[in-house]
């Protein structure tokens, strides 16, 4: 055999694998060949190939059987590559999955830190348990774990957060249901654990108890109607024992059937009224993403300012207030009175204005919202005060005609409309009109004029009533004139309402707050809000008690969870190193990585 003949019988001249180069549609065959048989050719057949110069238009058009082979396995793999790539996109990482793992680390620690540091029951159930009563025998290492969870919570919202920015909840920042599920996660183990931050929920078990039993709640105190020592008075704080109920007649009634369940067992209790609360939540998920569309707002951004926002995970959640069923029946009453057409009696107007009333049977400012929704009504009409006339006259009908058998069903008559001022009993130093007339006072001692604090205090507070009536007053008639969205001034004037009020809680916040996520003036303030949620979910103690005669263990707790705190973030910042995405681009001193340069 010739030297220009390689191994596997072909031609040496033939290196190049690309088939029309072989076909002879580039160059011309070499210039000298030998003399063989093609090995695909039958024995007898075989066509001899010439010596000599071949010419470029008689191309050699035999391979020996093995090149053949893998010349078309290769092109049949390329093809089906480029198949498979152009048809199944390569998936794309959840960006929110980190912080929701941060986020899930946090609420965990919080409900194994609850068991001890919570606003738990007494006597304590867990007292005896070895591995469950661990943490109420080390209260303030419970409590620094508690803090440690709050954060690592609260930063994991403020991750996801900076990732919307104000376009939303688009790509490249999670989707709606990558939120959602986010959220649900977090939730979980809140739900599942001991109430924290607030003892309200034990307030509530007594008073539907005393209801229960044939008593006025309204009249009388927890302590005065079922006894100092009964189970369901012994868990609330001092200060309320002896006062009577609050709340509207609606929630004692829900209250009575939640007793006629539970009885004295407090933990089955609690979990009831959870589930009530729960109940609530889910309204406030099914109402708020509509009335966002309904503002051209992204679904998913108010959803995660209004919904997820730690103040309700915190609140409403683990703390269980009566403001979850609240604001749900007033965000849906909203929702469906707004779909209401011309006719006064049309029955989504009259089906949404029901369900406003039943959530001012639970507190009595969602009544507010009735207001807003009959103004937006008249403005369709036409904006002019004999348009208001009619249906203020049938929404106060309908009030009537709901609140008199709920008040007849309760057994108490109307006692609940003597009890609204029960809570102005504390002085809370949030409450800005507080403050002016706690300084007031004070300055009053300072200067000799004698102690007249509870005096101006008094005057103060009726100035911040006066100062919030008018500017609910205003913003109706800016609602009427088209001048100010419907959902906008609902949720602004629940805000005047409560900061300018005697009393305010970070979960009274949430009457505004939740309503203002769906509005048109999120994306512009998105910041603003991120930043007061996250100090506001950091003010109240786990403990939902003041630590009277152990004031030390608080600041004790708090450096010992800071500290927790920092290892964490020291490991999880080594983790992140050298990644790279949106989640990552968002954090503090990231920016996102430059794409490499190709060459010309």
């Amino acid at each position: 055999m010739r030297a220009d003949v390689d191994r596997r019988g072909g031609p040496s001249g033939f290196h190049n694998n690309s088939l029309a180069y072989i076909r002879g549609e580039g160059k011309a065959a070499p210039a000298e060949v030998s003399t063989v048989t093609s090995g695909c050719a039958r024995r007898g057949r075989g066509r001899p190939i010439r010596h000599g110069v071949t010419s470029a238009q008689e191309p050699l058009d035999t391979l020996p059987p093995m090149v053949a082979r893998e010349l078309d396995a290769a092109e049949n793999h390329a093809v089906t590559t480029a198949t498979t790539t152009d048809q199944e996109p390569a998936p794309v990482r959840d960006p929110s999955r980190i912080a929701r793992r941060v986020g899930l680390t946090g609420t965990l620690l919080m409900a194994a830190g609850g068991l001890g540091a919570g606003a738990l029951p007494v006597p304590n159930p867990l007292f005896g348990l070895r591995l469950l009563g661990l943490p109420s025998r080390n209260t303030t290492i419970a409590i620094a774990v508690t803090y440690t969870g709050i954060c690592l919570l609260v930063l994991a919202w403020l991750w996801v957060g900076k990732m919307l920015r104000a376009r939303g909840a688009v790509p490249p920042a999670p989707t709606p249901a990558q939120l959602a599920r986010t959220a649900v996660l977090w939730a979980v183990p809140l739900a599942l654990a001991p109430p924290l931050f607030s003892r309200d929920v034990y307030s509530y078990l007594a008073q539907s108890a005393t209801l229960a039993r044939g008593l006025d709640p309204y009249v009388l105190g927890p302590a005065e109607a079922l006894g100092v020592d009964d189970p369901l008075t012994r868990s609330i704080p001092t200060i309320w024992r002896d006062t009577p109920a609050p709340y509207g007649p609606l929630f004692l009634i829900l209250g009575r059937g939640i007793t006629a369940l539970s009885g004295n067992n407090v933990v089955l209790g609690i979990f009831e009224y959870r589930l009530l609360a729960l109940a609530g939540l889910g309204l406030i998920l099914w109402a708020l993403p509509k009335l966002a569309r309904r503002c051209g707002l992204d679904t998913g951004l108010a959803m995660w300012l209004g919904a997820a926002n730690p103040l309700v995970l915190f609140h409403l959640v683990s703390g269980i207030h009566n403001e979850a069923l609240m604001v749900g029946l007033m965000l849906a009453g909203f929702e469906i009175g707004l779909r209401a057409g011309d006719r006064l009696l049309d029955r989504e107007l009259l089906v949404g204005a029901l369900l406003i009333v039943a959530a001012s049977a639970i507190k009595l400012p969602a009544i507010l919202a009735l207001g807003f929704l009959g103004m937006e009504w008249a403005r369709r009409r036409g904006g002019r005060i004999s348009n208001v006339v009619p249906v203020a006259g049938m929404f106060g009908l309908l009030a009537v005609a709901c609140y008199v058998p709920l008040s007849v069903g309760t057994g108490v008559g109307i006692g609940w409309l003597k009890t609204l001022d029960i809570p102005q009993l504390i002085r809370s130093w949030m409450s800005i009109t507080t403050d002016l007339g706690m300084i007031a006072g004070q300055v009053g001692i300072v200067a000799r004029l004698g102690d007249h604090t509870d005096s101006v205090l008094a005057v103060s507070r009726t100035i911040g009533l006066a100062a919030s009536a008018v500017l609910v007053l205003l913003l109706l008639f800016a609602v009427l004139r088209g001048r100010v969205d419907a959902i906008t001034g609902m949720g602004t004037g629940l805000g005047a309402v409560v900061l300018l009020g005697p009393v305010v809680h970070p979960w009274y916040l949430l009457w505004a707050a939740i309503p203002l996520a769906a509005t048109r003036g999120l994306p512009r303030y998105r910041r603003a809000a991120l930043a007061a949620s996250a100090a506001l979910a950091l003010l109240v103690p786990p403990t939902g008690a003041d630590f009277q005669f152990r004031a030390f263990q608080l600041p004790l707790a708090i450096v010992a969870g800071l500290g927790i705190l920092l290892v964490f973030l020291l490991v999880l910042r080594r983790h992140l190193a050298g990644q790279s995405g949106p989640d990552i681009d968002v954090l503090p001193g990231r920016g996102p990585v430059p794409a490499p340069e190709t060459a010309p």
